[in-house]
């Protein structure tokens, strides 16, 4: 359960931080809302995962880490921004962190 809500706590995050480029500086309502919602909505999933006792490291890395790597990708797909090698050795390397994470916390 509590991966199911980590998972859904990161697609809140990425949709925030997407409709966050989209509100335009705060001046259109909808996004604006789109934002507000998907936070609160985001960081109240990632509390509940915490109560379920999975470890914070782990748990912000993974929060934190797929939704940089998802933004990047989102960015660089719908909004014309760029994908340089280095952008995307950063995204493995992100990858990697989280990996490595997960098997400090599976001992």
């Amino acid at each position: 359960m509590a991966w199911l809500l980590l998972t859904l706590a990161i697609a809140s995050e990425v949709l925030a931080t997407s409709a966050l480029k989209l509100s335009n500086g705060f001046t259109h309502p909808g996004w604006t809302i789109t934002v507000a919602a998907g936070y609160i909505t985001s960081f109240t999933l990632l509390a509940q995962v915490l109560k379920l006792h999975l470890d914070i490291g782990t748990a912000y890395a993974i929060w934190s880490g797929a939704g940089t790597a998802a933004i990047a990708l989102i960015g660089a797909a719908f909004m014309g921004e760029t994908l340089t090698p280095l952008k995307i050795g950063g995204i493995l390397l992100i990858i990697g962190g989280v990996v490595i994470l997960n098997l400090a916390g599976a001992h």
